[in-house]
């Protein structure tokens, strides 16, 4: 490719938060997981290993979170995927048994039977099971680039000093290397959080980039020459990349958003809640309760009720995909073309999503990405796909700047995460900061039972520090779960804590709560030195 007018860096920005209890056979929340590598993860790994077989070139980064690169490894919720994926093919096979092929179920039925069986072949016959591998692969092969997050999605500005903050940088560190084989070189910031200060905690641990809202950089000092199409390097030297507001507002706007095109599958409409009861209730839980299987016979269609959408078409969809990603690939096009009088480099446009928007929320989500990279390669040669790595690599020398804090999200200054409803936690999570330091002071050097108590007590901190937590409050959804699990992490570290502190340390309680909660089972509480 000659020298292109223009960069392409898209982002997806897998995450989910520690969710796994062994203590119940069963446990709703865990198919957050199930339902994302099913839709999103899958089909994204089999969009790029389609590319690779074709030498189609293509190139994008991606965020795998240290709780959710856990989750995929870990060999309990391997079993329980296993379980729940072949649950969903018994279902299918009912479902093609109970309708004709010539009608739009039976045809519908037909699809979903072929997409579950391959992708039960290739989680459980090509990589074990183990989906994190997958990732390293691709990522080997050049196609993409993973970067690290903190490490339980801990939103930095909220935490009470730098060395709580430099806690987190540094386990998402340790956990990607640790997961990847190298070093990473990009950070996800949960929510994209930002504080002065916190690239110094980056700059530390070794990451030489970030990304940010679009008024990070925008409202930073001094004003972007180069406005929000080429990075600023902070003054501890790291580099701050800024979403771009257009490209991102065509994919997640409600009103002008692809996902919301009549053609699409409707996520709402499900056989789980649609199906005669009798017939669905061995595919619920065991509290009977209807809830989403997956099986959506329906699209968009638009304007009307749920009872009133039209049958879905997975081929006219495909259609549409193909054409959004044209029309992406074009406005993208566009954009560069326009900018590109006004700098003096390639302009880079940064669009940075939630991954599981494709796939999960927008079902046909991870064929318009295929799409894209094919219309990239194959259509056009104004746009080049990079990472932030890629642009690092070829363009060093850009404005200094200090970025204006902030977060993305509603009004983009942390309102999401600290309201009337969750403010309350940060008393006790910045109590809990202040003793796990204190703790570690103390103990600079601890052996034995003493330092697996430490150990854990660290652990659940990280883990009450969860942006989650805050946000499924402020939404109001799993509102019970996530008050449960900030005041399960929030007592644990308190009774090690009290433990520690009264000399009384039981190991075998510690080993119960390790067992309950065990990410990162190298972690060293230290890194709160």
């Amino acid at each position: 490719m000659s020298a292109p007018v223009g960069y392409l860096c898209l982002v997806l920005h897998a995450h989910l938060p520690w969710i796994r209890h062994p203590e119940h056979a069963e446990f709703l929340e865990e198919d957050w997981l199930f339902e994302a590598i099913t839709e999103t993860y899958v089909p994204l790994l089999r969009s790029f290993e389609r590319l690779e077989d074709e030498g189609i070139p293509y190139r994008a980064t991606i965020t795998l979170t240290p709780p959710l690169v856990a989750m995929l490894a870990d060999p309990l919720l391997q079993a329980r995927y296993r379980h729940h994926l072949e649950k969903l093919r018994e279902l299918a096979a009912l479902e093609v048994e109970r309708h004709a092929v010539d009608t739009p179920q039976g045809r519908l039925a037909r699809f979903y039977q072929e997409w579950l069986r391959d992708t039960h072949a290739y989680i459980f016959e090509h990589w074990a099971g183990d989906l994190a591998q997958a990732f390293r692969g691709v990522q080997e092969r050049g196609g993409i680039e993973l970067i690290t997050c903190t490490a339980t999605h801990g939103l930095l500005p909220l935490m009470h000093d730098e060395r709580a903050r430099r806690a987190q940088v540094r386990v998402g560190a340790q956990a990607y290397a640790r997961a990847f084989g190298r070093p990473a070189r990009g950070i996800w910031l949960a929510e994209c959080g930002y504080d002065h200060g916190i690239d110094q905690v980056l700059a530390e641990s070794g990451l030489q980039y970030f990304f940010l809202e679009s008024h990070g950089v925008l409202h930073g000092e001094p004003r972007p020459v180069l406005g929000l199409h080429a990075p600023v390097r902070t003054p501890a030297g790291v580099y701050a990349f800024a979403r771009d507001e257009e490209s991102s507002r065509q994919v997640w706007s409600s009103k002008e958003g692809y996902p919301g095109d009549a053609v699409y599958r409707e996520f709402y409409r499900d056989l789980g809640f649609d199906a005669p009861y009798e017939y669905i209730r061995p595919y619920l839980h065991a509290d009977g309760v209807r809830r989403a299987v997956g099986f959506k016979y329906h699209r968009v269609t638009g304007g009307v009720e749920l009872h009133q959408k039209e049958f879905y078409d997975p081929d006219a969809a495909r259609e549409r995909a193909a054409l959004h990603a044209g029309n992406f690939m074009f406005n993208r096009q566009a954009q560069v073309r326009w900018l590109d009088g006004g700098l003096d480099r390639p302009p880079i446009v940064v669009s940075p999503y939630d991954a599981e928007l494709f796939g999960h929320w927008w079902f046909e989500g991870p064929m318009f990405l295929e799409y894209l990279f094919r219309k990239i390669a194959c259509d056009q040669d104004e746009l080049e796909l990079v990472t932030a790595s890629d642009y690092i690599d070829r363009h060093p020398v850009v404005q200094e700047q200090e970025p204006n804090p902030g977060t993305w999200g509603n009004e983009g200054f942390q309102k999401v995460w600290l309201d009337g409803g969750n403010a309350w936690f940060y008393r006790h999570q910045h109590h809990a900061e202040r003793r796990m330091e204190q703790l570690a002071d103390r103990f600079p050097d601890a052996r034995g039972e003493l330092k697996q108590a430490l150990d854990q007590a660290a652990r659940e901190l990280l883990l009450a520090q969860s942006s989650d937590w805050a946000f499924i409050v402020s939404m109001g959804t799993a509102v019970p779960y996530a008050l449960r699990r900030f005041k399960e992490h929030i007592a644990r570290f308190t009774q090690i804590a009290d433990a520690v502190d009264a000399g009384r340390v039981d190991a075998g309680e510690v080993a119960l709560l390790r067992g309950v909660d065990p990410p990162f089972p190298w972690l060293d509480y230290r890194v709160y030195v």
